[in-house]
């Protein structure tokens, strides 16, 4: 069953939540602030395509009812019909939810290891480094979603921290404790509609491609009860402009078989029964996040539950990913594929130039300073990025205070990075490598890695 992490999540609820009366503090930032501003989606003018090259398939893995990470298909399930009206109340009471936590990027650089590992053995030892030194950014499709669709962002405030290390950009969500305390404590009905679309997971899927599932003391068709410590997830490469991506997401299912290609990907969401015109406006706003989650994955396929309020479901319909823009295209308030690849585009090659900067070097003490040590630097150069809605992007480097805040106090971290992981991209001794945390062993194989051309596949040009 799908979890939407603290880094991962994006519309695990279909209706928005309260808005938030408060905002988490800003940065413990040193003083100079870098801005940007949103293009107007408003704005008429033509807007240049960016090419956004086809996604390709790296590597997948599961997470176990254990939260054990393993580097096989053992969470895969199979696409099927739900029945008709099936309540997605059903087995709420003993829905198994994992804790909000801080969500980091560790299991996807072990995935991004494995990588470099089964590179170094295809094509000689250090090719994995250079591998990872092509790649301009490394995140989870959440992350990437929020960034994509900051320019059409109304309402909820998003904050990132960052990090350049070997030349290539990782990026993780930030919250601060009372912020995961205030996801964590959901309000009855709140927490109900965020099951639903868990349950319509469950009654669509199956651990078989085409047959519903058959269990003792449960209606047929139910997938099995909710956990949300398990996870199926894929590792593709893209690029976007010019820059190479290595996204992390999590895959609801697939149609009928999965042979390492995204071509078989469906992506699940819920949402009410359209019943008026106003009805329909907000379900084609919510399409602009549907698009851009399955596209970054390479999802072509997406499969709407629609429900009442009371969390029965009315019907079903499949949409093709591609086909989205058309839907809402030349509409009032309609989104824009375009205006989200370009400012991407705009916002990752001008973080990049940022972070790229040299470190200012502290002045020389005085006299009468010298007697007293001087601060030191932060150990790593984290950047705290905002994006605020309506109003643009705010970058700014944590002083050594945010960036332990950062850590949480975990000794094998720098910045946002296990050690053992920054150790081997940051050229360090390799012997400082942290052990390898508990996984379920599977071999590494040793056939070398997709790669892309540097030509855009024709069907991902929007």
């Amino acid at each position: 069953m799908r979890k939407r992490t603290a880094s991962q999540s994006s519309l695990a609820t279909e209706e928005p939540p309260s808005k938030r009366l408060e905002v988490d503090p800003e940065p413990t930032a040193q003083a100079h602030v870098h801005t940007l501003t949103y293009p107007d989606p408003k704005d008429n003018k033509p807007t240049k395509p960016v090419p956004f090259q086809q996604p390709t398939g790296l590597l997948t893995f599961s997470y176990t009812p254990q939260r054990v990470l393993e580097f096989t298909d053992s969470a895969l399930r199979y696409y099927v019909d739900p029945p008709p009206n099936a309540d997605l109340r059903y087995g709420y009471e003993r829905w198994i939810k994992r804790p909000e936590e801080i969500s980091r990027l560790d299991s996807l650089l072990r995935a991004v290891e494995r990588v470099m590992h089964k590179t170094d053995a295809s094509m000689g030892s250090g090719s994995g480094v250079r591998w990872l030194k092509d790649i301009a950014v490394v995140t989870w499709r959440g992350i990437m979603t929020k960034i994509l669709t900051a320019p059409y962002e109304e309402r909820d405030r998003c904050e990132l921290n960052a990090m350049l290390v070997g030349g290539t950009l990782f990026i993780e969500e930030h919250f601060s404790e009372a912020r995961l305390k205030e996801k964590e404590d959901l309000a009855p009905r709140q927490r109900q509609q965020t099951y639903y679309g868990y349950s319509f997971e469950s009654w669509c899927t199956s651990s078989k491609p085409g047959v519903p599932e058959r269990s003792a003391g449960h209606p047929l068709g139910w997938g099995g009860d909710v956990d949300t410590n398990v996870q199926w997830c894929s590792v593709i490469k893209t690029k976007l402009g010019d820059n190479r991506l290595v996204i992390g997401g999590e895959v609801d299912c697939v149609r009928d078989r999965f042979d390492g290609r995204t071509d078989s990907f469906v992506e699940l969401k819920t949402s009410m029964s359209i019943r008026n015109a106003g009805d329909e406006a907000r379900f084609e706003k919510k399409l602009l996040k549907f698009y851009i989650q399955s596209f970054l994955l390479g999802v072509p396929e997406i499969v709407v539950g629609f429900r009442t309020p009371q969390g029965r479901l009315t019907t079903t319909q499949t949409f093709q990913t591609m086909q989205l823009p058309r839907l809402v295209r030349g509409k009032p308030g309609a989104w824009d594929p375009q205006v989200c690849f370009s400012w991407g585009q705009h916002f990752l090659s001008t973080l990049k130039s940022m972070l790229s900067e040299p470190q200012a070097q502290s002045a020389p003490a005085s006299d009468s300073e010298t007697s007293s040590p001087l601060p030191q630097e932060p150990p790593a150069r984290v950047w705290r990025i905002i994006l605020a809605p309506g109003e643009g992007v705010k970058v700014s480097l944590l002083d050594e205070a945010g960036v332990h805040e950062v850590e949480s106090g975990e000794e094998d971290r720098v910045g946002i990075l296990p050690r053992w992981f920054y150790n081997q991209v940051a050229g360090k001794d390799p012997s400082q490598t942290a052990p390898t945390p508990p996984t379920a062993k599977s071999p590494v194989p040793t056939t070398a890695i997709p790669t892309h051309s540097d030509t855009s596949h024709q069907g991902w040009n929007i």
